[in-house]
């Protein structure tokens, strides 16, 4: 069978491993948050133990992004950040699986009338949102104050495809493909918030180089193009894993003067808010992604 041709039915045994998966996943979300918890971190300690290309790639952007600190911090932090997110893979089965409802006991906002304000005045927003490992999460909470759409990137998998689209369902209005401009056009004008998160690397083609951290980074130019042609807002979003287990979001006030025309000076900006935010809780951050991917012409590459 060719790569990434799938069987039709999906209970084609090629599917099993998926379903098996995914009954486990399921079973995880009904735990108590005690043991989610626990057993996040020791998944997080034994895939730093054992994905060694990941933990080369965080290993590399936290020496990149904070070289003030010695070998020992920056080590602990690695640490800290794979213990950080294999919890938030407990907290993702928790978003999909169960109600949002369940969540509301644990969880508190702030700056909630940031992004009501810029919805009230009927041009719609863009979340700027990050990936924290609590994203999916941190989708499920928003649910209990506003009701947001957001883009996602669509599976191969057609099985993780409907599970993932399902669950999503009930936590967002609509998932829009990251590459359907037009639907998110629409939406936006329809006065609509779209969780956007545009702290990856996505290539030269749609992209400014910009400082992250200090280090140029491919910066994608999508969140001013959005605001530019719609007039929306655009509000920073702040997700938080709080030390007493309870969650916090955090709306931040609408970015003003913004697009300013320039694209590597908005660039610019956005990473300067996304940074901003990730210093409060950098262990949080998905440091496995290799945001520094593409280099300018003529660097040599990080990774």
């Amino acid at each position: 069978m060719a790569k990434n041709k799938y069987p039709k039915s999906f209970w084609h045994p090629r599917f099993w491993p998926t379903w098996v998966g995914f009954f486990f996943i399921w079973l995880v979300a009904f735990l108590p948050w005690p043991i989610k918890r626990g057993l996040g971190r020791a998944l997080g300690w034994l895939i730093f133990s054992l994905a060694k290309r990941r933990r080369h790639i965080t290993e590399v952007n936290i020496r990149l992004c904070f070289p003030e600190l010695d070998i020992t911090a920056q080590q602990k932090l690695v640490k800290d950040t794979f213990l950080a997110n294999g919890i938030g893979l407990f907290e993702t089965a928790t978003a999909w699986f169960r109600r949002p409802e369940y969540l509301r006991p644990i969880t508190q906002i702030k700056g909630a009338e940031h992004l009501q304000k810029a919805l009230d005045q009927g041009k719609g927003a863009i979340i700027i949102g990050i990936h924290f490992s609590t994203l999916d999460l941190a989708g499920a909470i928003n649910k209990l104050y506003f009701d947001i759409d957001t883009f996602y990137r669509k599976h191969d998998n057609p099985v993780f495809e409907w599970i993932m689209t399902r669950s999503r369902q009930q936590i967002y209005g609509k998932a829009i493909d990251r590459h359907d401009l037009k639907s998110a056009l629409k939406r936006i004008k329809q006065g609509r918030a779209i969780w956007y998160s545009p702290d990856q690397d996505f290539g030269r083609k749609v992209s400014v180089f910009a400082p992250f951290f200090g280090i140029e980074a491919a910066s994608i130019k999508m969140t001013a193009r959005l605001v530019k042609m719609t007039g929306c807002a655009a509000v920073p979003l702040a997700v938080r894993r709080l030390a007493d287990n309870r969650y916090e979001l955090e709306y931040f006030p609408p970015l003003d003067h913004f697009p300013s025309g320039d694209d590597a000076a908005d660039a610019r900006r956005i990473n300067t808010v996304i940074e901003n935010i990730i210093r409060q809780h950098p262990e949080q951050y998905m440091w496995m992604h290799r945001r520094f991917k593409t280099r300018p012409e003529g660097e040599t590459g990080f990774y």
